[in-house]
């Protein structure tokens, strides 16, 4: 029928493509306690995306992290609740801007992982969640809450784990009762990549991948990310699901590429993309974002000798910078082959010259 395609993309802390612009990691943004600097870096990484086809990226995640273990405590904006709704509308107003359409500079936002996901059992990702309805919605709840009542995101992505035995894909309570009906969510609700297969093999509540798909799209998952839903028109056909839950979501799919104008102009400008991608701009912000995200430590003296800072250079003969991480660039989970970065051993160097 010639409906454009919807293009998904990372953009956790700016873009995730060759070359664009990396700005600090969420939990480092989570420590400049400062929304206005979020909602910029976002609209900047909204830009790069755009301008290179992409249309909906699975960012901001809002869970709260509570288990200092759990691997994924980096993307999130940190442990408190208040903190996290306030960057986490930050982060969506940034991507999809703050008007009820979505302009061609921007995105399709996605608020994840629904829900709980930060306090997994014994810290390991995806694993079950046993918490009272009480915590989840006094803490676990309010970043996603204010991401559909304040900033309007357009998608939710369901979460791996499980709550109270029922996984976050089939959870008809969650998805449905309190995301649509208690918050007036009306945008699209998205699987996790390969969390409706994780029904069989991890959840074992499906029977196989068909079985998996029909549960989750009766639970109130629109769409996915995989390829589990390839075999819903011939459940169609069959009667095995219903056609009107079929219509609903596939109405919110349309509605989402009317929202970032895929039927008006599905194109993009190369040229363009060269521009914005890693502009000098986006690089003093990143710089900005990197310098107001430093955490600083009590400057307590050693034992016998007077408080470590300020270094001073004059005084400095040799530094030595130690260990496997020294002389290569980390930007954080959610890159690939960003702009150059600085070292820890290069940034030293530039600082000290030939001096030391």
């Amino acid at each position: 029928l010639g409906i454009p395609a919807l293009s998904t993309e990372e953009a956790l802390h700016g873009f995730m493509a060759k070359g664009a612009t990396a700005f600090p990691q969420a939990i480092a943004l989570a420590s400049t306690w400062d929304p206005s600097l979020v909602e910029r870096v976002f609209t900047a990484a909204a830009l790069e995306a755009r301008a290179r086809g992409a249309n909906w990226v699975l960012t901001p995640v809002l869970d709260i992290a509570r288990d200092p273990r759990w691997g994924r405590t980096e993307e999130t904006l940190g442990e408190d609740p208040f903190l996290v709704s306030c960057l986490g509308v930050a982060a969506v107003h940034g991507l999809q801007g703050r008007g009820a359409d979505i302009g061609k500079d921007r995105v399709l936002a996605t608020a994840k992982h629904f829900a709980a996901h930060g306090q997994p059992e014994g810290g390991t990702n995806a694993a079950p969640v046993n918490l009272s309805e009480r915590i989840l919605r006094e803490q676990l709840f309010p970043p996603y809450e204010a991401a559909v009542r304040e900033a309007r995101v357009a998608t939710v992505m369901a979460s791996y784990n499980e709550i109270d035995g029922i996984p976050s894909h089939v959870n008809r309570w969650l998805l449905d009762d309190v995301l649509r009906g208690e918050w007036g969510f009306s945008g699209l609700v998205c699987s996790d990549g390969g969390g409706i297969g994780d029904l069989v093999g991890r959840h074992h509540v499906a029977a196989d991948i068909a079985d998996a798909a029909r549960q989750a799209l009766a639970a109130g998952i629109d769409i996915e990310l995989d390829g589990t839903f390839g075999g819903i028109a011939a459940d169609a056909r069959a009667g095995r699901v219903d056609i009107a839950r079929i219509d609903e979501a596939v109405a919110r799919v349309l509605r989402a590429k009317l929202a970032v104008g895929l039927f008006v102009d599905p194109y993009v400008d190369p040229e363009r993309a060269e521009r914005v991608t890693n502009s000098p701009a986006h690089r003093a912000l990143a710089l900005e974002a990197a310098r107001k995200a430093i955490v600083l430590l009590k400057n307590e003296p050693l034992e016998g000798r007077g408080p470590v800072l300020p270094i001073e250079r004059a005084r400095l003969k040799t530094i030595a910078v130690i260990g496997p991480n020294a002389a290569v660039v980390h930007t954080g989970g959610y890159t690939y082959d960003p702009a150059p970065g600085v070292s820890v051993l290069d940034g030293v160097r530039r600082k000290l010259g030939d001096t030391v």
